[in-house]
């Protein structure tokens, strides 16, 4: 039996000690470890650490599985404990029986409990559900919620945001999730699908970043343009023209140094050179900003860049 020291050296095996290649290939079948290059015999008796039996579909997969989901932050409880299934069916698909039905029903009830039997576990219960209420409304991907699911476990054992509202904190937590991963959305499209104000949801992650000491960029207005321009519905052609005139305007002392604002204004502008004209109210809908501030920003850029706009 091979120990947990020598399965740690194997691991380790990155590079021929023969050629210097690291083009290694691990052979299960002959549980060898052999360079691929000059066909050295690195390490030999190698432990296998996948399935001991094999599938050729899909279906047999499923049955032969014996391991669980991964672990995952957005459960209150990473997903390690049993959940009884919802369905009144048994392994096999066959219905159960209306005695046995009303026992399942008593056992749900119980794990439901045990589950969160502690205020800590059912405060956490709270907050992921109101994370991944938000990040489902802002379509935002598995890994946002991943990364929110993290800050906030991290942020509620700090003192200083002790006292706020769980689902205020999950917003923040969530904001500075999609700062940290580059998706760019703003406080106010949090704050819109959740019953707290944009200025609560700030102050907030103000405070978690101060807690935390969190280092995260501010974002880009490149960032923006695919959201806008396709909701909009702009080619790619006009998305990139954009991006350009958002290079040229980079040393432009503009008013408004909000980001989303002269992302907008950059795709206005290069919808109406490229001959794809969209509304400032479209636009503005688009950006969720107002038309007085694409109509600011796009004068500002137009008149710095030299750009002749004819409305």
């Amino acid at each position: 039996m091979t120990s947990k020291t020598d399965q740690e050296n194997v691991d380790e095996i990155t590079k021929c000690p023969d050629c210097k290649s690291t083009h290694l290939k691990r052979d299960y079948d002959h549980a060898e470890i052999v360079c691929a290059d000059c066909g050295l015999v690195l390490e030999e008796n190698i432990v296998d650490t996948g399935p001991e039996w094999r599938a050729f579909d899909m279906q047999q997969e499923n049955a032969l599985a014996r391991a669980g989901p991964p672990m995952s932050t957005t459960l209150p409880d990473k997903g390690l404990s049993t959940e009884i299934s919802p369905t009144n069916r048994d392994y096999y698909g066959r219905s159960i029986s209306n005695r046995n039905q009303s026992m399942l029903f008593r056992m749900r009830k119980w794990q439901r409990r045990a589950r969160a039997s502690k205020s800590a576990e059912r405060n956490m219960a709270v907050a992921m559900r109101e994370m991944q209420a938000v990040a489902t409304n802002l379509k935002l991907p598995r890994r946002i919620q991943e990364t929110a699911a993290f800050i906030y476990r991290r942020a509620i054992q700090e003192q200083s945001l002790s006292g706020r509202a769980i689902e205020m904190v999950a917003c923040a937590a969530l904001y500075a999730a999609c700062r940290q991963e580059g998706v760019p959305r703003t406080l106010t499209e949090i704050s819109r699908h959740s019953r707290y104000s944009r200025k609560e949801i700030s102050r907030t992650y103000q405070v978690m970043v101060k807690a935390l000491k969190m280092h995260s960029m501010p974002p880009l207005p490149e960032d923006y343009l695919p959201r806008i321009c396709s909701k909009l519905e702009l080619t790619p052609k006009v998305e990139g023209a954009a991006r350009d005139l958002l290079r040229a305007a980079q040393d432009v002392p503009l008013t408004n140094s909000v980001p989303i604002s002269l992302a907008a204004a950059a795709v206005y502008i290069a919808s109406i050179v490229n001959n794809e004209r969209r509304k400032q109210k479209d636009v503005a809908r688009a950006a969720d900003l107002t038309e007085v501030t694409i109509r600011s920003r796009y004068k500002e850029m137009a008149q710095f860049l030299n750009i002749d706009i004819h409305i």
